[in-house]
Formats: structure tokens, sequence, C-alpha cells
């Protein structure tokens, strides 16, 4: 009888042994879990130190060039009304527009936290064309000349750094920053003298300088825009609606050039009222309900939804990459326990499955050390110093476990071609499912290999 046991038993204990040893893998998903929700606290204090520091400087910077503001009257139907007439706004872009930037660069720091700010020296000229209001439907004698304005936008009027004055025609105006039919930051400036100017170009001109942090937008508003922005960071990552037409980068910073027309936007060249707006809210972090509907209505009808220009990339920034990472630590503890399984049953060796558990935890802390190294110097540096310290400790446990160095150079070789794949995978983005499937083919042919060798 305790023959037929021990026969039965020596029988079933790989099959046992493989299945405590998947019960291990799946309560280890529980530490993983807490360090994915570790990578996400930490990526969230970043982003609270970028806008703690920004809120002292300036957020993203997304600018609207001058505008033309017409108010004009629009007589009532119902004539009980002593007064039937209501007064409306009709909207005029420039003719043309060139904007130059230079964009200064400054790295700040918040605890460990680098956060880009910058401050813009820009200086914009064109035209409108002579004011036509027949296009709109409306009477030359029904518009309110002497009330026209001139309006500009910007994202964050806290940047503003100086005065904003606007040379048109023969007139300098003083824009003066406040919210504007909803815009939390607008510019605007009395136009009186278009009733005398109204049927003929108008050139401006106007050089201002503003603070911002991480992003620069730039709404091409005229019927022809061109956008020259130059910068001493040589990190810059294009971004917007639009591509610039011409990019020079190097060490020392970049240049690039943007061309727009009209007919490549989703907005005409005039409007009235509300058919669009200049509304610039960046659509990062969260806002109230109260400001939902407005929110919304700005974004779907905003010509801001063309803007495009620069964001200052910080390279060193790897929580995206530790956060990807993890996402391969199921595959790396199936793999490794395997591959461990494999070793220690062809060799006749015997590993307790409390070992196969604390393995399992030094695989997790990889994750930690990944982390927070990667915070000081990196991602890249901070995956090999990772990987070295866990497959160092790993290979130090096995060799006295299995009592022979040899197996555990084995198993340390196989855990350097293991980070290393993945590594890969994180790198070639565009690949990463060509990669992994091939990956994981061959690694199921090795194991299918060696598992001939099991006596079960």
């Amino acid at each position: 009888m305790e023959t037929a046991v021990q026969n039965i038993w020596s029988r079933s204990k790989l099959l046992i042994k493989s299945g405590i040893i998947g019960i291990i893998i799946l309560i280890l998903q529980i530490p993983t879990y807490y360090v994915t929700e570790l990578i996400k606290e930490r990526e969230g204090r970043q982003k609270e130190a970028i806008a703690e520091v920004s809120s002292k400087w300036a957020g993203k910077q997304n600018i609207i060039g001058p505008v033309l503001v017409i108010p004009y009257w629009v007589t009532m139907t119902d004539t009980s009304i002593s007064n039937n007439k209501a007064k409306h706004l009709a909207y005029f872009l420039p003719d043309s527009l060139t904007i130059d930037a230079n964009v200064s660069p400054q790295e700040k720091y918040r605890g460990i936290y680098k956060v880009m700010l910058y401050t813009a020296g820009l200086k914009m000229a064109g035209s409108f064309a002579p004011i036509q209001p027949q296009k709109l439907g409306i009477a030359p004698e029904d518009m309110i000349w002497n009330e026209a304005y001139i309006r500009m936008n910007t994202t964050d009027n806290r940047g503003l750094n100086d005065e904003v004055n606007l040379k048109i025609a023969d007139s300098i105006l003083s824009l003066s920053p406040y919210g504007i039919d909803g815009d939390k930051d607008g510019l605007k400036a009395a136009f009186p003298s278009l009733a005398e100017k109204f049927n003929q170009p108008l050139p401006f001109s106007t050089a201002f300088s503003i603070n911002g942090s991480e992003q620069l937008l730039f709404t091409p508003s005229g019927r022809s825009t061109t956008v020259n922005l130059a910068s001493g960071w040589p990190h810059p990552s294009f971004t917007g609606n639009s591509l610039p037409q011409t990019t020079k980068i190097n060490d020392t910073g970049f240049v690039a050039t943007w061309k727009s027309a009209a007919f490549k936007q989703s907005f005409p060249q005039q409007w009235k009222d509300d058919a669009y707006n200049l509304h610039t809210y960046f659509t990062a972090g969260a806002i109230s309900n109260d400001d939902y509907n407005l929110h919304t209505k700005s974004t779907a009808h905003s010509i801001s939804s063309a803007a495009f220009g620069a964001e200052l990339f910080v390279p060193v920034s790897g929580y995206q990459k530790t956060l990807r990472s993890v996402k391969y630590s199921f595959l790396c503890l199936l793999l490794t326990f395997a591959a461990f399984f494999l070793i220690e049953t062809t060799n006749k060796k015997s590993a307790h499955p409390f070992h196969y558990g604390l393995i399992g935890l030094a695989l997790i802390l990889f994750y930690t050390l990944l982390l927070s190294v990667s915070e000081y110097i990196g991602f890249n540096p901070a995956y090999v110093i990772a990987s070295a310290c866990t497959i160092g400790l790993i290979g130090w446990f096995v060799k006295d476990i299995l009592t022979s160095g040899k197996l555990a150079v084995l198993l340390s070789t196989i855990l350097v071609l293991l980070y290393g794949y993945v590594f890969t995978i994180l790198q070639l983005q565009d690949y990463s499912l060509l990669l992994g499937s091939f990956g994981l083919f061959i690694t199921l042919a090795v194991i299918m290999r060696f598992s001939k060798k099991i006596q079960w």
C-alpha cells in the first residue's frame, strides 16, 4: 500500500508542483497591481508639480492673432416693441498674418521633477482686407463702425510680460487683458476710427513677450498665415493640427516654419455672433460641471482647433515606459518560473515553492527599482541598473538553492535575454506586436523542446 502511494506521489508531484507555481504567479499579481498604482501616483505627482510651477509662471499658450469685431443692428420682427433693434457682432479675420517667435527655454525643478518653462518674444504683422459686410448679408448702414474693437487671445494672460500695443493703419491701440464673452483670457482694444477706414486695407503690427510652460501654439487666423518659430531647446515635439513645412534641429536648438491657407481650415474668414469663437481652452485636466457646456461648445466651434506649434519635450520622463514595462510582468514571471522549473527538473534538482515566491518578489521589485532610479537618471540607464541588480540577486540565490554555479549562470543568461527582449519591445513601439509574437513563438518552441526530458 505504501509503495502504491509513493508511486502515485512520484508521478503526480511535478503536476502538483506546477499547479502550485501557477497559483504563486496569480498571487504575485497583487503586488504587481500595487506597483502599477505606485507608478501612476508618481506620475500624478509630477503633473501636480508641473501645475504648481506653471500656476506661478503661466500655463500652455495658444496665441490667436488680431481679430476685428464690429457690432451691427438687426431689426426685430416684433413691431410692438418700441426699440425693435438688437445688437449683434460680426467677426473679421486678417487677410494675411506673419508671426516670428523666438522661444527661450528655462528648466525649473519642483523637488525631483523637471518643469519646462519658456519666454517667447513674438512679432506679428499682417493686414485686414477692406471690410465687406455684404458677404455676411449685413447692410453697411447697419454696421456700428464707431463701436468696433480689436481682439486677441492668449490661453493664459498671466504670462504677458508687458502691455500689448497694436499699430493698425495710423492708430496705436493698447489692448487690455480681461475676460470677454466667456473667455477667461482675452485682449481687447476699442477701434472707433474704423468708421473712416473700413473700405481700405488695414495693415497692423505688434510685438510683445509672453511666458508659458511646456507648449506654445499658434492659431492660423489669417487667410494666409506664416509662422516662424525658433528656440534653443534641442528636443521639440511638433504638435497641433499640422506639422511644419520646414524644420532644422540640432544640438543648439531648432527652427521651424508653418504656412497655412484659409482653404485648409474648417472656419471662414468672417462670421456672425457665436457661429465660431476664439476660446483657447486646453483639454488637459478636469473642468467643473458648471464649465462643462461652455467647454464642449468651445472645443467644437473654436477656431483654435486649427492651432499648431511645438512642445518643449523632456526626454527623460520615463513613467509611461515604466508603466508599459509592468504590463509585461506576467510574461516575465511565467517565463522565469518555466525556465527555473525546467532547469531544476531536467537536472534532478529540487526547489521549494517558497523559493519560487521569493524569486517572484525579486522580479516584482525590479519595477520599483526601475521607477525610483529612472526619476533621477532616465529610463534607459535605470533599466540597465535595475535588471542587473535583479539578475544578480536571483543568480546568487539560485546558485545556493541548486548548489550549482553552472545552473545559476544558465538561469541568469535566460533572464538577461528576457529583460533584453522586453527592453527591445519597449523601444520599438511600431514593431512591438511583431517582435512579441515571434518572441513568444520561439519561447514556446524552446519550452516544448526541453519539456520532452521531463518524466511525468
